[in-house]
């Protein structure tokens, strides 16, 4: 079944990367090939965009993006943008004029409810983005300590409950191992006060499957990976954009632009710079740009999106 995706901060997006003919744009984040296509129209018929994803089904919709744009201008590349220097070799690609990543799960993802990414259908415990990766949600739950649970939830979902979480989960698990997303979020409802999930405006199971799904892909470390591989991958001039939906992705890209447009990195109160530090990058603004609350209310998934955008040296 074919699911319509919106591409969030579309507009924003190609302004931020500056795109005009003849331009290569990589898209680290393909999905569903929502923003790779806008980038097709805007580089022309000399321009050319390369697409990388793990998820199998984004391979259906890569294929129609190229039969829709021959003769080279896509090319799609079904690996980890952690691995994007691998895939640059692998298109015939030196250097980039654009890079863009759209970070975790796509909207098709979420809807596609047999993957387990969503809390409000009953799934399977898999959250894997690749069908070729190993680990599973399932195989978290049911095998790690209460205590790396407990990490696992509050490093990667910020979740206040935790240790309480975890502690449910692993008596649960010790009756009959658990395999849906159902059976995880009703012990998750077990777990949080009945008074926080009143007052709370959010599914109680949000932080809790945020955290797994990180998890399972390991995607802090992946997009800390990618994005010092996509500064050495960009032309001088060239833009890179990152559209991030919660706090640690949003850190992350932030610190590391911060960390690459420094112009000294000596300790305060030395006279003189004796660093010799050469920033890669340049920001424009130190606050990143937001949907417009016309956007929000035709797409809520966009409310809590940030664009953060930055300038090769």
């Amino acid at each position: 079944m074919s699911i319509e995706h919106t591409p969030v901060l579309l507009k924003e997006s190609l302004q931020a990367l500056s795109l005009s003919d003849g331009k290569i744009v990589l898209d680290c984040t393909f999905g569903r090939g929502g923003h790779s296509r806008a980038f097709l129209q805007s580089v022309g018929r000399e321009g050319r965009v390369i697409g990388l994803d793990v998820d199998e089904s984004a391979a259906e919709a890569a294929l129609a993006l190229a039969t829709d744009y021959p003769g080279g201008r896509f090319t799609f590349v079904p690996l980890n943008f952690r691995n994007l220097d691998v895939a640059l070799h692998m298109a015939g690609v030196a250097r980039v004029d654009a890079v863009f990543f759209d970070l975790g799960v796509s909207s098709p993802q979420f809807d596609e409810g047999g993957r387990g990414f969503s809390y409000w259908h009953d799934a399977p415990l898999d959250m894997r983005m690749g069908l070729s990766q190993t680990l599973t949600a399932a195989e978290i739950v049911n095998t790690y300590s209460e205590d790396r649970l407990t990490s696992i939830l509050h490093d990667y979902g910020e979740e206040r409950w935790a240790r309480r979480i975890a502690k449910f989960v692993v008596s649960a698990r010790a009756e009959s191992p658990l395999v849906t997303t159902g059976q995880l979020v009703e012990i998750i409802k077990a777990a949080v006060p009945k008074d926080v999930r009143t007052a709370e405006a959010q599914h109680p199971a949000r932080r809790t499957f945020q955290a797994l799904r990180i998890a399972v892909n390991d995607e802090l470390e992946a997009l800390e990976m990618a994005l010092q591989k996509a500064v050495e991958a960009l032309k001088p001039g060239g833009r890179m954009a990152c559209i991030s939906f919660h706090s640690l992705e949003d850190r992350i890209v932030k610190k590391f632009m911060q960390a690459q447009s420094l112009r000294c990195s000596c300790p305060p109160g030395i006279p003189q710079c004796i660093c010799n530090t050469t920033p890669l990058l340049a920001t424009e603004r130190r606050k990143p740009i937001l949907p417009t609350s016309e956007e929000i209310s035709e797409n809520p998934r966009a409310r809590s999106a940030k664009l953060r955008v930055a300038t090769r040296l």
